[in-house]
């Protein structure tokens, strides 16, 4: 009955696992960082990047382990709805595909089978993969054909809460089921008692539980994309999560919504964020009014208490109140697990980045293509146009973002975090690491990054319509 569990659809495992030692990895190489005779950087720059040594690892050594996994796309059938059965693509005939789990350290060797009447391509959203396995058509990957198959195979460098989707055609192939979880587990497990991932998605459908399949429709395009008329985690309207009173619980939110930004509602139950995109926070925090955005997750660490009644956790961005899952206790009561909550201590403060210059910068717009078709712009150029940004690896780079319309844009960063240093000129406090983070309309942002991973990356916007539009541009890492 839509049953959350520690394991969620068809965990994927590893057979016995070395875990890896990574406390303490470093990042060794910054350029422009020596120091003076008074033993101070030699630059506001070199010191923001001085201030970011140890943050996450530049590299994780791997454990030996490989985790064999076949995807093969599929069209196929699900109940979503009461009134009638959901034609969906799939990962192996499910939505989500199924979960990947491995240990960090882990090696993931993933089987792409396209069964699809069309390409496709996964992108591993938030991983740092090397570049050639990030899975985005004319940037780093030729599109996989109907009947053709790739393997994707990489060592995830950071524990966290990661996911895999279609970047192809994503209006259009995520809308309709293109994709599942991938779940990095630290060596040494925290302690909780159950480990659970909900996977948020919308449905447009018909009464009859048909997908409406008019997508990338120029209302959608102009204004936030195409948002559904339910929600579901896990692809179910009726996703439940058991424990008995006492438990401590891990629960990964992850948005998968083609478009829709939600805002999670735990009411009475007190939850602290502990992961923003996969990283652990500098200090926990209250989940109540975090944003999720479009490729957005975070990970809550909540005590369930004795109660008689479900506790429903509700969407509340927009005051439409969709419920997302529901949280039930039940059994005897036990003892709840004492430990630290887990954080990053080495989260960078980067204040001193508020007042710098931007060394580089961007403005999203909204015109037209010659057809007349709508399209989205970073500096007036649609993708593939764009001269692409260039970082040097290992140094901090301030960028500035300017939503110039009147609609949401989620921004993702493929390849790297970053940290949000200022909204409307006004110093950030966030004490996270970001791969996506919300622009509202008219609003500039500022965001602060050390470019740890080589190659040409995809920034673009997560509304898949407006991506599909021409809302992305690409940008270099090199030495």
């Amino acid at each position: 009955m839509g049953e959350s569990k520690p394991a969620q659809g068809r965990s994927i495992r590893s057979l016995p696992l070395v875990l890896a030692v990574v406390a303490g990895v470093m990042v060794t190489a910054f350029a422009g960082a020596a120091l003076l005779p008074d033993g101070s950087s030699g630059s506001a720059a070199a010191d923001l990047t001085d201030e970011f040594v140890g943050a996450y690892p530049a590299t994780t050594p791997a454990t030996g382990e490989v985790v064999e996994v076949l995807l093969q796309t599929q069209i196929a059938a699900i109940d979503v709805v009461e009134t009638g059965a959901t034609a969906v693509w799939t990962y192996n005939g499910q939505v989500p595909g199924p979960e990947i789990r491995v240990r960090l350290g882990d090696t993931v060797r993933a089987t792409l089978v396209n069964g699809l009447p069309e390409s496709t391509t996964i992108h591993w959203h938030g991983v740092r993969v090397p570049n050639d396995m990030d899975g985005v058509p004319a940037v780093n990957q030729e599109p996989v054909e109907p009947g053709e198959a790739f393997v994707y195979e990489f060592t995830p460098t950071d524990a966290g809460t990661f996911w895999y989707h279609s970047h192809t055609r994503g209006s259009e192939q995520l809308e309709r089921g293109l994709y599942g979880s991938l779940i990095v587990e630290e060596p040494e497990p925290f302690g909780y008692s159950q480990d659970v991932t909900w996977m948020i998605d919308d449905w447009l459908l018909e009464a009859d539980g048909r997908l409406v399949e008019q997508f990338r429709q120029p209302h959608d395009v102009t204004h936030n994309g195409r948002w559904g008329n339910i929600v579901t985690a896990n692809a179910r309207l009726d996703t439940v999560l058991r424990a008995a009173p006492g438990e401590r619980i891990r629960l990964r939110l992850v948005n998968a919504s083609n478009a829709r930004t939600y805002a999670p509602d735990f009411g009475a139950l007190d939850v602290d964020v502990i992961a923003v995109d996969g990283m652990l926070v500098g200090a926990p925090f209250d989940a109540s009014g975090f944003v999720l955005a479009p490729g957005s997750r975070i990970d809550v660490d909540l005590v369930v208490p004795a109660a008689d009644e479900p506790a429903v956790v509700f969407d509340n961005f927009n005051g439409e109140g969709f419920a997302i899952g529901s949280i039930i206790s039940e059994g005897d009561p036990i003892a709840t697990s004492q430990f630290p909550v887990p954080t990053n201590p080495a989260v960078p403060d980067w204040t001193g980045a508020v007042d710098a210059d931007a060394d580089h910068s961007y403005v999203v717009s909204l015109g037209r293509a010659g057809d007349g078709w709508p399209q989205w712009r970073f500096n007036g150029d649609a993708f593939p146009d764009g001269e692409p940004m260039a970082l040097t690896e290992g140094e901090f780079n301030k960028i500035q973002i300017l939503n110039d319309s009147q609609v949401l844009h989620p921004i993702h960063l493929h390849g790297q975090f970053f940290k949000v240093v200022t909204r409307n000129g006004v110093s950030v406090d966030e004490d996270f690491f970001r791969d996506t983070v919300l622009l509202m309309p008219g609003e500039t942002i500022e965001i602060g990054l050390v470019a740890l991973d080589a190659g040409t990356w995809a920034l673009h916007c997560h509304i898949q319509e407006h991506a599909d539009a021409g809302m992305m541009t690409t940008f270099t890492v090199g030495a």
